[in-house]
């Protein structure tokens, strides 16, 4: 029996709108933007292609242009989705009060997403940063549609051996005021992520790139708020939800898994490839030991090549999901 294929959504649950202005991308960022109506807000996602659904998830503070070499990759034989989480990319940018920036509410606008796009099973995952909670969070919840899951430098699961953020996050979580300046006024969080998350120095324009969707001060708050939201004790409102994530990650030990690791990440460290490999001791593994918190920036073709053959070669995942 050949694997679902998902139809686009009907008029009523699609909003779509003008491509926005995207001259600032230069030719970098060839896609047609869509859009999904959520709380009043417009929830932005790419979706190139035909074939199995591969679900591109971003972190904090990329958007869906990370995903843009592996996209192209992978659009002539898969159904590419990858949406922008509210507050991030092309998605819109709530006020202060008009969404809930938590972790909880990002699952349920990921699996409206999916519902809309009539997607049931042969969904394989690919997780980077935050996405990986964010993704697995909703795998746990419908652990049969899960077919494969791609790995990027990510956590599904509360850091390893009690592990202390680096400095620089502790700052911006617990900093009160003078951090929410520091992120918002003076986007200082976004900025030194396009210099410090890639091994290598980003082009001009590819740093211009990433850091536009953040332009000004209201357009900040969701970088602000996902530093926030990161889970590391029971009084922090994301624990409970986390800590169930990282129990259900035991129901996916059987399902094929590729992890792609970038050695020099100060975040996501060996530590949390270790914590993987015992999580999911049947992946696949390639560690990229030039390579940074932004692997698709600093190996993008090389990370590209093993996701496609990745795919082709556990085809048949599609079909048993």
């Amino acid at each position: 029996m050949p694997p679902e294929q998902p139809n686009r959504p009907r008029k009523s649950t699609r909003k779509e709108a003008p491509t926005p202005n995207r001259r600032y991308l230069a030719g970098h960022y060839p896609f047609r933007s869509h859009f999904l109506s959520l709380h009043g807000l417009r929830y932005h996602y790419l979706d190139e292609g035909s074939g199995p659904p591969v679900l591109m998830l971003h972190g904090n503070p990329t958007w869906s242009f990370y995903f843009r070499h592996l996209i192209c990759g992978l659009r002539d034989f898969c159904r590419v989705i990858v949406p922008d989480h509210m507050g991030c990319g092309l998605s819109d940018k709530p006020r202060p009060g008009g969404y809930d920036f938590r972790l909880q509410s990002r699952v349920d606008d990921l699996e409206a997403l999916i519902d809309a796009l009539g997607i049931r099973r042969g969904v394989t995952l690919v997780m980077h940063d935050w996405g990986g909670m964010i993704g697995m969070a909703w795998a746990v919840r419908h652990p049969r549609r899960v077919a494969r899951l791609v790995i990027l430098n990510t956590a599904a699961f509360l850091p390893p051996g009690g592990k202390k953020l680096p400095l620089r996050l502790q700052l911006v979580r617990r900093g009160g005021p003078l951090a929410a300046g520091a992120v918002l006024g003076l986007n200082l969080f976004a900025r030194a992520a396009v210099y410090m998350a890639p091994a290598r120095p980003l082009k001009p324009e590819i740093r211009q790139a990433l850091l536009a969707p953040y332009a000004t001060p209201a357009s900040r708050l969701a970088t602000l708020w996902f530093v926030r939201d990161i889970p590391l004790s029971r009084c922090d409102p994301s624990y409970e939800l986390a800590r169930r994530v990282d129990g259900g990650l035991k129901r996916f030990k059987n399902r094929p898994a590729l992890i792609c690791w970038g050695a020099k990440d100060f975040v996501f460290d060996t530590d949390y490839l270790a914590a993987w490999r015992r999580r999911l001791p049947q992946a696949e593994v390639h560690v990229f030991k030039n390579a940074g918190h932004y692997l698709l920036e600093d190996a993008p073709q090389a990370v590209s090549a093993r996701v496609r053959h990745f795919l082709q070669k556990n085809t048949g995942a599609v079909y048993r999901s």
